[in-house]
C-alpha cells in the first residue's frame, strides 16, 4: 500500500496515544462523526423515527464513476509490509451447526447521509477491539470524496431487516481511515474503521407532569388533545395548559356560483316548498319530498315543519320537504389542552458485548479461502437485479494470488475475489478462517469495488484494499477509541 494520513488528536485519545515522532511520516487520518451523546442521539432518532422510515427510505451507495475499468494484474503476490499478525474474535452464544453459510451477527447496514442530502446505506461488521466499540467498513462510505470530511447522521444497525434494529442502533463517534482515501481519493487506503457510542433502542412513550417533562434531559414533545369549550373554562379556573386557537364566525349566504360555496339543505312546510323554483339557487327546491315511515309514538312526538300521513298500507309517515342553502363556510373556536410526553429510550451496551467482533488479520500472503458478506442491491451493468438488499448474501473462495490494479480509483494493489455481489455490499467484510459454527473468522479486507471483467454486463469479481501494517497502523489508533452511553438507565438522554 502506499504512504497514508495525517495527525489530527480526538479527545477520546491519549497524546501518548497519538504522538508521532516529528520525522514520521503518519499513515492514518481520523476525524469526529458525532462525539457528544446528545448530538448522537440526534442522529439515531432521525433514522428510527416514524417507525424506521428514513431506514427504509434509504438506497444502496453508488460510486461517482459509471465505467470502472478492467483490472489490470500488477504481476506481484502482495508481498506483506512487515510481520504477519491479527486479533483474535469476541463471540456471542454458540450458533447451531448447518450445512449451509450461517451468517455472523456482527454484520449489517451503516447508513448516512451522502453530500447531496441523499439517505444512503453500505454493509460493515462489528470487529474485535479493546473497548468493544468498533465497526469495519470500507472508506467511501465513511468518508466524502477527498474533502477530508465525513458523511452525517453516521450509524450502524447490526442485523439490520426491513427497517427493524433488532440489536439496536450504534452511532459513530470517531472514524479512522488511510491518509491518501481521505486526502486524495485514494483506494487503495479504502477502508475505515468507526468507533460507535454504546447502541440504544426506542422503548415506547409515557406521559408525565409538567414539572418531569421540564426537567427530562432526553427526547420529548407536548401532544395536544382537543377539548370542549366546557373543559376549557375549567382548565382555565384551575390554571392547566390549555389554549383556543381560530374564531366563532357565522356562515354567510352566498350564490351557489360563489367559489368556495356550500350546498345545504333546509327543511320547510309544504306551502313553502311548492312555492320554491325548480333549478339551483338560494331557496330553490332541494330534490323531491322524502316519505319517512315512523311509529304512531314518534309521528305524535314530531313538531317540524313536515306532513303527518299514512301511506296506501296504513304505515304512519312523515313527509319531509326541503329548499336549498349556499353558504360560505363560517368557523368556530377550537379549544386544546397540553399532555407532556417523554420519550424512553433503552441503552443497549457496548457492540462487541451485544453482537461480538470479528478478528482482525494483516499482512496475510494472497491465495486466502475468504468468506465475503454483504446486501447487495444495485442492478449488474447489464440492468438485471438479481438483489434486493434486504437480506445479506456471501461469496466464498480463494482470493487472486496477485494484486491488481484500477486505475480509475487510483489502485496499484487490490486483492480480488471472484464473486457476482452487487453495489450495496460496499464495505462487507471478507473473512478468513470462517468458522461456520461460530460463524467468527479474521477481517482481512473490506468490498471496496466491483467489476466487470469479461464484459458482459455483469460484475464478476470484487476487490479490496490488501489488509497490511499500515491498516493495522490505523485499526491501532481506532482501537484506542473511547466512546460513550448515549441514555442512562431510566432512559435519558446523557451529556
Amino acid at each position: 500500500m502506499k504512504r497514508l494520513f495525517i495527525p489530527l488528536a480526538a479527545a477520546c485519545l491519549s497524546a501518548a496515544a497519538l504522538a508521532v515522532p516529528a520525522t514520521a511520516a503518519p499513515s492514518w487520518a481520523t476525524d469526529n462523526l458525532q462525539p457528544k451523546p446528545a448530538d448522537a442521539y440526534g442522529d439515531a432518532y432521525f433514522w428510527l423515527d416514524s417507525n424506521g422510515a428514513a431506514l427504509r427510505k434509504a438506497t444502496q451507495y453508488n460510486l461517482d464513476a459509471k465505467n470502472v475499468s478492467k483490472l489490470v494484474s500488477t504481476g506481484s503476490n502482495g508481498a506483506p509490509d512487515g510481520k504477519p499478525g491479527m486479533t483474535g474474535p469476541t463471540t456471542t452464544p454458540k450458533a447451531a451447526v448447518s450445512k449451509n453459510i450461517n451468517l455472523p451477527k456482527t454484520i449489517g447496514k451503516v447508513f448516512f447521509l451522502d453530500k447531496s442530502g441523499n439517505y444512503r446505506w453500505c454493509s460493515a461488521t462489528s470487529i474485535q477491539s479493546r473497548n468493544r466499540n468498533l465497526v469495519a467498513t470500507a472508506g467511501h462510505c465513511v468518508f466524502a470524496n477527498g474533502k477530508d470530511d465525513v458523511y452525517d447522521k453516521w450509524i450502524f444497525v447490526p442485523g439490520y431487516y426491513q427497517g427493524k434494529a433488532p440489536w439496536g442502533v450504534y452511532v459513530g463517534a470517531y472514524a479512522f481511515t488511510a491518509y491518501d482515501l481521505d486526502t486524495y481519493d485514494d483506494y487503495d487506503g479504502d477502508f475505515a474503521f468507526v468507533a460507535v457510542h454504546n447502541g440504544f433502542a426506542l422503548a415506547g412513550e409515557k406521559e408525565v407532569s409538567r414539572n418531569d417533562f421540564k426537567a427530562w434531559a432526553g427526547d420529548k414533545w407536548v401532544k395536544p388533545r382537543e377539548i370542549s369549550s366546557a373543559e376549557f373554562l375549567k382548565c382555565q379556573l384551575t390554571l392547566g395548559d390549555c389554549w383556543s386557537e381560530g374564531e366563532d364566525k357565522p356562515a354567510d349566504l352566498v350564490g351557489p356560483d360563489y367559489p368556495g360555496a356550500v350546498l345545504e339543505k333546509v327543511e320547510v312546510s309544504e306551502a313553502a316548498y311548492k312555492a320554491a323554483k325548480v333549478g339551483k339557487g338560494q331557496g330553490f327546491k332541494f330534490g323531491e319530498p322524502i316519505v319517512e315511515q315512523v311509529t304512531k309514538p314518534q309521528q305524535d312526538a314530531y313538531q317540524g315543519p313536515g306532513v303527518k300521513g299514512t301511506d296506501k298500507l296504513g304505515n304512519y309517515t312523515i313527509t319531509h320537504y326541503y329548499t336549498q342553502k349556499w353558504v360560505k363556510p363560517g368557523t368556530s373556536r377550537k379549544y386544546f389542552e397540553a399532555h407532556y410526553i417523554l420519550g424512553i429510550a433503552k441503552d443497549m451496551g457496548r457492540l462487541g458485548d451485544v453482537v461480538g467482533g470479528q478478528g482482525v488479520a494483516w499482512n496475510q500472503p494472497l491465495g486466502q479461502q475468504v468468506t465475503a458478506f454483504g446486501y447487495p442491491s444495485a442492478p449488474h451493468p447489464d440492468g438485471d437485479r438479481p438483489f434486493t438488499g434486504v437480506t445479506p448474501k456471501w461469496c466464498s473462495g480463494k482470493t487472486a494470488t496477485k494484486s491488481y490494479q484500477v486505475n480509475t480509483f487510483k489502485v496499484e494493489t487490490h486483492q480480488l475475489l471472484k464473486c457476482s455481489m452487487t453495489p450495496g455490499a460496499d464495505g462487507g467484510p471478507w473473512l478468513i478462517k470462517y468458522d461456520n459454527n461460530k460463524r467468527t473468522g479474521y477481517v482481512n479486507g473490506v468490498t471496496s469495488l466491483f467489476h466487470d471483467n469479461d464484459g458482459n454486463g455483469r460484475v464478476d469479481y470484487i476487490s479490496s484494499a490488501i489488509f497490511d501494517g499500515e491498516v493495522a497502523d490505523v485499526y491501532n489508533k481506532a482501537n484506542y477509541a473511547e466512546t460513550k452511553k448515549i441514555v442512562g438507565p431510566n432512559g435519558e438522554l446523557l451529556q
